[in-house]
């Protein structure tokens, strides 16, 4: 356990345990976020697209509920989110620029 009072985070898995936590994460990712996007689409609109941080923490964070082993705060997830979109974009970058040289 990391951390004291909001920021805490629990890991007691090995490494299938991350695999499964991934796995759920992906299995979340691609069958609720397009309901939880069209449903917080005011928001998201309002927030000039800020919102969707809170959407993807929230789906990290219904990830980690489901995976067994691992748990932290909404806190937590709303910054993996973060991070997951940040690196998320700069593959998405890299494999445009990779496939537009090829041609």
């Amino acid at each position: 356990m990391l951390g004291t009072g909001y920021h805490t985070i629990s890991v007691s898995i090995g490494i299938v345990g991350f695999l499964t936590a991934g796995l759920v994460f992906s299995i979340i990712n691609s069958v609720l976020k397009p309901f939880i996007v069209i449903l917080s689409l005011p928001a998201i609109l309002l927030s000039l697209g800020l919102f969707m941080l809170v959407v993807n923490g929230l789906m990290v964070y219904i990830s980690l509920n489901l995976a067994p082993g691992i748990s932290m705060t909404f806190l937590n997830s709303i910054f993996t989110g973060m991070l997951l979109s940040l690196i998320n974009y700069i593959v998405s970058a890299a494999l445009v620029v990779k496939s537009g040289s090829v041609k």
